[in-house]
Order: structure tokens, then sequence, then C-alpha cells
């Protein structure tokens, strides 16, 4: 999730109608004042392009390592149109970072591609983080970003999967 779209709106849905689409949302509590940031603006961009606050269920897990199960028993549940994971995983000194990012990405991509529900990531990995102000202003300002280009890629996501399941042959 690095880049946005030229064609992505910030004012109106893609395609389909946005009261009949349903989004989880999963937030990990490692640095959540930074987390969150990236939520609110998903949140904010999802009701300027007309999907309704109601139609986005939030869920919280300890840290990034859980998003994965949740994602994958909230795809199971067929619920949901989408589901966008959030966190911060930093380099604590034991290079240990590295792991569990790898980890986290690779199974929200399992979780896509055996449930067949979109899973897009805002779990974000820098190289360096420190816990200073410079840090956390430029990270909490990132997430904000990254909240609103994940929400985009979204909700393009949502509309191409509904149009491309219209335009599948029905099986006999």
């Amino acid at each position: 999730m690095n880049q946005t779209s030229s064609s992505a709106s910030s004012s109106s849905f893609p395609a389909g109608n946005p009261h009949r689409m349903r989004v989880a949302v999963i937030c990990s509590g490692w640095h959540q004042d930074i987390v969150y940031r990236a939520r609110d603006a998903m949140l904010a961009e999802f009701e300027r392009s007309g999907l309704p606050r109601g139609r986005v269920d939030l869920f919280d897990v300890p840290g990034a390592f859980e998003i994965p199960l949740c994602a994958k028993k909230l795809a199971r549940s067929r619920r949901y149109d989408a589901i966008v994971a959030c966190g911060l995983v930093v380099n604590g000194g034991i290079y240990r970072h590295e792991f569990v990012s790898s980890a986290v990405i690779d199974a929200l991509m399992r979780v896509q591609i055996d449930t067949e529900v979109p899973v897009l990531s805002a779990v974000l990995t820098p190289r360096d983080f420190h816990e200073h102000e410079d840090h956390l202003r430029f990270f909490a300002e990132h997430f904000v970003k990254k909240g609103t280009e994940v929400a985009r890629a979204c909700l393009e996501t949502m509309a191409m999967h509904r149009e491309l399941d219209a335009s599948a042959p029905a099986s006999a």
C-alpha cells in the first residue's frame, strides 16, 4: 500500500451502493495513539466517499501479530466486503520487527487468497523509529496519510470485486 491510483476520488464512492457494503478495521494496540491516526483518517475518508460510519466495524487486538487471525475469523464470517489492518511494528532493538512484519503481511495475504475477501494493510514497519518528539510527530502525520490512502484503496477494491462478481458467469 505504497501508492494510490490516480483515479481515486475522495468525493464519491467509486461504484456500487456504499450503504450495502461493510468493512472491518482491525487496529493493533502497540503505539495505538499513532495507529488510531490511520484509523480516524480512514473513517473520515470513508465518510467523504459515501460509506457511512455505521457500515464500518472496528476491532482492536493487542499487537500486530494478532491481526491475521482476527482478519481470518472476520473474513470467514462473510459479513464484510473488505477488511483493513492497521498497525505499527517498530524496531525495538532486538531485530524482531522484520520477522513480525513479514509474518503479519504474509498471513494477511493468505487470508485474502483463502477467503476471497479483500484484506488491505496499513501495517507499517519503519526502518527507524524512536520515541522522541520528531519521530512521534512524523509518524502520526504519516499514518493520517496512510489511513486516507488505504481507505481509497479499499473502496476501489470493493468496487472492482463487485464488478468482477457481477460479470462472472453463473455456475451450472
